[in-house]
């Protein structure tokens, strides 16, 4: 597509432009079944609800909270025991109702209230910390003498004000089952969800969105680093085409492990002396946790840590002098402690600050433990990471088990708002009817056929379709345990071996001993000064020896360097004690896609046989967003999308990556104009591709992969990105815009499923697309993967749009076939190669700016607003290797 074709932009196409700035599009319905494959009997984590009584109407009043000084309260713990006491005080004039509190300013009840105000005076026996153990004029937390005993405990006063806000009708869930449209359905479910919250919050869960989690310690998982990871379960009302169901799935989520916070510091921070602690890094860990005394159990939350140890750290007390003086001296927290008889060991450790900003309250930490149940926000290392998968994992029949224990324990049929509204939960998991496609078969070297077995195959005895040859290369060293002599020896060996014709090496390059004390981009620096110095001219390709862990700092200086700079093809191993052929096959499947070879085809795309996507040029998009750790909302979000290239294939891609304001999920990007007409946008550089790789052929037929969106923002991506992706099109000339079929894929989601006559995993290429799917919309669960550990799960697929007209089979087989297309395995990939690619990249990417310092340019919004301006560019890769799969 020349500019001369992006040039002829008319009058005519800004109209358009303007007219499709105003469609509104909405998820379509779904136009019918898939009836291919093989019939599999299968169940799901779903439990039926019956509803015998639809015609009950939830009244929802909003609540407000506030202290007796008339400040508003927000905690969710106070506000559940202020509503209970209210409860229990004022049943009477309430009418005996029962109460649906969501912890925060929203009541519900079944049918109405007397009237529609109220307002209540509620008194609670005094639990703040702040109030609690300090001594009579300042702040070190005693032990309870009578005078501050009689304080701690006197009762504290709230005004709840309570004022009717709407009626939510219990039969707008019963017409949304039959697949009418209902404004309230959603709410009618918000309303269920939060009655099961409720429960659990009563038993002294902690709630984490729509999952909840005990203290029970045979559910806790330590993950090292003063991390646990906290089984729970995750519960939901969904509404299905087989009616309403429960949702229950096992869940996890990270919390601080319990226990003295000595003892969390030192595993935090790897050491094991407490001399040997980080101070400035334990007061940012420890800020905001709670903790309990354990001189006399009350809770307190941190602010900070005194600047001196216990044995130094004074504050002022006042002291009797006689029967009526008294004077006020400074005393020593160690001091104080030792005159109610609490003798510290480790005096020599600071305090910790439990007061307020302008006035400390000081307890030892030595006499402090974590409280249970506190979540752990930060990101997880790498290692905490893989403890957890493991840790996590769970047999398909061990998953049934757990969950169905739960449904009858819990007792759901006899909470009264429950029984009120007829509701009534199934004790046993859903039965529903799968199918299971065929894997498509594939081609490798030599035309060979290749038909994958359960999900996989492998590349014994046969060489890759397209091996690429490699001449002018080198190996550069990072580790100080690497024999680079063996891993080029194997390397070539097994190269050979696939087709893949790799020459010696030009040059082994080691990196300078004194050069390993030197920050990440210096070490990259003088590494390339070395590479220049040894190599006549530019390698087409480099092997990188990384020092034992891949995500270490040098990993993102060389990429950039490499990528952006240099327009060079690198490979990053790590030195391990299985670099055997596997390791080395591997490692060629990902070399070999990135210098432009192809490991293995889909035999009907190299038979030119794919239904739809073979009559007209189609491009294939995977869409993803990557965000930065949590709580980090200074670092830019990186979007990526790759596009496919060289049709009729739907192998080969390319990625294109820009950063955009952190935590925005909608890609803002797609189409990017600038001030004198053109277009710098994400779609621009694609459809180029795909024109000047595709025989000059314009895109008539676009399939959007869209990953890691809710279905809360399925009509942004309908109305904002496909008309972003439409107007770049148009931009770049005349002629009607391209048929667009929009396909959302969730990952993140708890639907299960489990074969009903065998304890095994579901096979490779399940698919189920009714009972379990929404009433209306048009979606089904594909598991194209095999799940060989654990339980599988299924991708969620939610097909948006389809203005190209697949029928459900082949759509379904179009998805499957996009799952063994992936370049970088030999098995089937649980999500389409897209995503799975567009996630690679925007990671990729996101390592050139990991020494980056950022400011926040967070607008809080969620949508793309003035600060995008703001957000750092994201260097853009050198023409050498942007056309490359560089992701691979």
């Amino acid at each position: 597509m020349p500019d001369s074709i992006s040039m002829a932009v008319k009058e005519g196409g800004a109209a358009q432009v303007h007219k499709d700035d105003t469609v509104k599009r909405t998820a379509m319905a779904r136009p019918g079944f898939g009836r291919e494959g093989k019939p599999i009997r299968l169940m799901s984590n779903h439990f039926a609800v019956k509803l015998s009584r639809t015609d009950a109407v939830f009244y929802q009043y909003s609540v407000s909270i506030k202290s007796d000084d008339d400040k508003v309260v927000d905690g969710k713990g106070i506000g559940r025991k202020v509503i209970d006491k209210m409860l229990q005080t004022y049943s009477s004039e309430l009418a005996g109702k029962e109460f649906a509190y969501d912890g925060e300013k929203c009541l519900f009840t079944v049918g109405p209230l007397p009237q529609n105000n109220f307002e209540f005076t509620v008194i609670l026996e005094e639990t703040s910390s702040r109030a609690v153990g300090r001594s009579p004029e300042h702040g070190s937390p005693g032990l309870g003498d009578k005078k501050r005993a009689k304080r701690s405990h006197l009762p504290k006063q709230f005004v709840v004000g309570i004022s009717y806000a709407a009626k939510i009708p219990l039969r707008a869930v019963a017409l949304a089952l039959r697949g009418s449209d209902s404004d309230h359905a959603q709410d009618a479910l918000r309303v269920l969800d939060i009655v099961l919250r409720q429960q659990q919050a009563k038993q002294g869960c902690l709630l984490v969105r729509q999952s909840f989690f005990s203290d029970d310690n045979r559910n806790l998982v330590d993950l090292t680093g003063g991390v646990s990871g906290c089984r729970g379960l995750h519960s939901s009302f969904r509404t299905t085409m087989g009616g309403l169901s429960l949702n229950m799935d096992v869940s996890t989520t990270m919390i601080v492990t319990p226990g003295p916070v000595v003892h969390f510091l030192l595993t935090n921070q790897n050491v094991r002396d407490v001399q040997d602690l980080d101070w400035p890094k334990a007061k940012k860990m420890l800020k905001n946790l709670r903790v309990k005394a354990t001189h006399n159990n009350m809770e307190f939350k941190i602010i900070g840590l005194s600047d001196q140890p216990c044995s130094r750290q004074t504050f002022p007390m006042k002291v009797r002098n006689g029967c009526t003086e008294s004077q006020t001296v400074d005393i020593t927290v160690e001091e104080y402690f030792k005159s109610k008889e609490v003798f510290l060991a480790k005096p020599y450790l600071p305090c910790l600050d439990v007061g307020k900003p302008k006035r400390p309250n000081y307890l030892p930490i030595e006499l402090a433990n974590m409280v249970s149940l506190q979540r752990y926000t930060k990101a997880l290392s790498s290692q905490q990471r893989a403890t957890l998968v493991e840790k996590s994992r769970q047999k398909p029949q061990d998953r049934i088990r757990v969950i169905t224990d739960a449904v009858k324990s819990n007792k759901y049929d006899d909470d009264p708002i429950f029984s009120t509204c007829g509701i009534k939960i199934e004790k046993q998991l859903t039965h529903v009817d799968g199918r299971v496609l065929s894997a498509p078969m594939l081609v490798v070297g030599n035309s060979e056929d290749c038909i994958p077995n359960r999900g996989r195959w492998n590349y014994n005895n046969k060489k890759l379709f397209e091996p690429v040859r490699i001449e002018r290369w080198a190996i550069v060293n990072f580790s100080a345990r690497c024999d680079m002599s063996r891993i080029s020896r194997d390397l070539i060996n097994c190269g050979r071996s696939k087709g893949i014709i790799i020459e010696g090496p030009h040059s082994l390059v080691d990196e300078d001993s004194q050069a390993r004390r030197c920050a990440p981009i210096v070490r990259v620096e003088r590494m390339f000064e070395k590479v220049k110095a040894n190599l006549p001219g530019p390698p087409e390709f480099l092997l990188c020896v990384l020092p034992e862990r891949k995500n270490c700092d040098i990993y993102g200086p060389w990429k950039k360097k490499n990528l952006h700079e240099m327009g060079i093809v690198t490979q990053c191993i790590v030195p391990s004690n299985k670099m055997n052929d596997q390791y080395f096959t591997n490692v060629l499947l990902k070399i070999n896609a990135k210098l432009g070879g192809m490991n293995s085809k889909l035999a009907l795309e190299h038979s030119h046989m794919i239904p739809i996507v073979n009559k007209k040029p189609t491009l294939i998009l995977g869409m993803d967003v990557s965000h930065g750790s949590p709580g980090r909302s200074d670092i830019p979000s990186i979007a990526a999308v790759v596009g496919s290239r060289c049709w009729p294939l739907i192998s080969r891609y390319r990625a294109s990556v820009r950063t955009q304001s952190p935590k925005v999920e909608m890609i803002d990007s797609l189409f990017k104009p600038l001030e004198d007409g053109k277009d710098d946008g994400i779609i621009r550089e694609l459809l180029l591709d795909f024109y000047q790789t595709s025989q000059q052929r314009k895109p008539t037929q676009i399939i959007i992969f869209r990953d890691g969106v809710s279905e809360s923002q399925f009509s942004q991506v309908l109305n904002l990105e496909v008309n972003q992706i439409i107007k770049a099109y148009q931009n770049m000339g005349q002629g009607d815009p391209p048929k667009v079929t929009v396909i959302i894929a969730q990952k993140n989601h708890h639907t299960k499923l489990f074969q009903a006559e065998a304890s095994d995993n579901v096979p490779p290429g399940t698919v189920v697309d009714s009972g379990i799917v929404h009433p209306k919309q048009y979606d089904f669960y594909m598991c194209a993967h095999a799940g060989p550990i654990g339980t599988s799960r299924p991708t969620h697929y939610h097909v948006l749009l389809d203005e190209i007209g697949f029928s459900p089979d082949d759509l379904q087989k179009l998805v499957l076939s996009l799952s063994y297309v992936y370049q970088r395995s030999t098995t089937a990939i649980s999500v389409v190669a897209p995503i799975c690619y567009a996630h690679l990249a925007a990671a990729q990417m996101s390592q050139f700016m990991k020494f980056e310092e950022f400011a926040d340019t967070s607008s809080g919004s969620g949508v793309p607003s003035a600060s995008t301006a703001t957000v750092p560019e994201l260097p853009r890769l050198h023409a050498d290797v942007c056309s490359s799969m560089f992701f691979c």
